[in-house]
């Protein structure tokens, strides 16, 4: 059963919590630290790959291929992450996501309530 964006968009919210709730364990450099964070930012890729292409256009300066790409590289290829990509991910990346989420969700909430 496929879900609605508006349930992909909560499931990227909730898991860039969780991330920077990790991150308050320790540094990327703490394993347990890196492989939190490492499936939380599979699980956005996993998200983002199944949001609708309406979404994602309106919310054009995302780049969404990289992190459905990211997803496919902690997936399949997760012996080759470095940590220092993940570090630059969650530096430069999750907060410019998170705020495109949020206005994503807000819309979505606009249009729910009857554009109020």
């Amino acid at each position: 059963m496929s879900r609605s964006d508006a349930d992909l968009l909560e499931d990227i919210e909730n898991a860039i919590g969780a991330i920077r709730s990790h991150l308050t364990h320790g540094p990327l450099t703490e394993p347990l630290v890196m492989d939190a964070v490492s499936m939380r930012l599979l699980e956005i890729g996993e998200s983002v790959k199944a949001l609708s292409d309406t979404a994602k256009a309106s919310e054009s300066g995302i780049k969404w291929r990289q992190i459905a790409g990211m997803r496919d590289v902690l997936a399949h290829h997760y012996f080759a992450t470095h940590p220092e990509i993940i570090q630059a991910t969650v530096d430069k990346d999750l907060g410019e996501l998170a705020g495109a989420v949020s206005r994503m969700r807000g819309r979505q909430q606009q249009l729910s309530d009857g554009g109020t």
